[in-house]
């Protein structure tokens, strides 16, 4: 397993063994004690999965406290553009994103800590994205902002679909307007 730090520190890009052959492959997606070693020391207690279609947008989500979550994400099938944004009060890299290209194929996992919002653009039909989260999901603590909002200056792929949020999404407010994470 490889592990990849990004520019911003904490939000972590891991490249698991892939073992392939003719008959496919194998691969580990989690190892408690490998991935404390390197440096993802939390407890998962929550694992989530959702099927979407080429041009889905979903995000940009977080959980307020006592509620907020680390993500450990992957795609299974198909592929998607996965970012990050800092939203953590008084951090150095606060409102700067991290992006990552996480697919099928190439296996590849995004560690997203606390103190981030989170969302993914879906790059092609029938794309399985499954997470795992240190915390359960409380409804009553989710919170967004919006995903093309300029001051976050995110360079969303252009894609030969539409863009397809839900309402919720198309709702939220600007970087400026939230609540930085505490």
């Amino acid at each position: 397993m490889k592990v990849i730090e990004t520019d911003i520190p904490g939000a972590l890009i891991v490249e698991p063994d892939i073992h392939r052959d003719a008959r496919g492959y194998f691969i580990e997606t989690y190892n408690e004690a490998r991935y404390r070693e390197a440096g993802i020391d939390v407890t998962f207690v929550q694992d989530n999965e959702s099927l979407s279609q080429k041009g889905v947008l979903r995000g940009l989500h977080w959980q307020a406290a006592p509620w907020t979550q680390a993500k450990l994400v992957r795609v299974i099938r198909g592929a998607v553009w996965d970012v990050a944004v800092d939203i953590r009060r008084g951090s150095p890299t606060y409102g700067r994103h991290v992006a990552v290209t996480l697919s099928g194929e190439n296996g590849r996992q995004f560690y997203v800590p606390r103190g981030f919002a989170h969302g993914f653009l879906v790059l092609e039909n029938d794309t399985l994205f499954s997470y795992k989260c240190d915390s359960l999901y409380h409804p009553e603590s989710e919170r967004g902002m919006q995903f093309d909002d300029p001051q976050l200056a995110i360079p969303w792929p252009v894609l030969d679909v539409p863009r397809i949020l839900s309402p919720k999404d198309t709702r939220h407010p600007s970087f400026a307007a939230i609540e930085p994470w505490a």
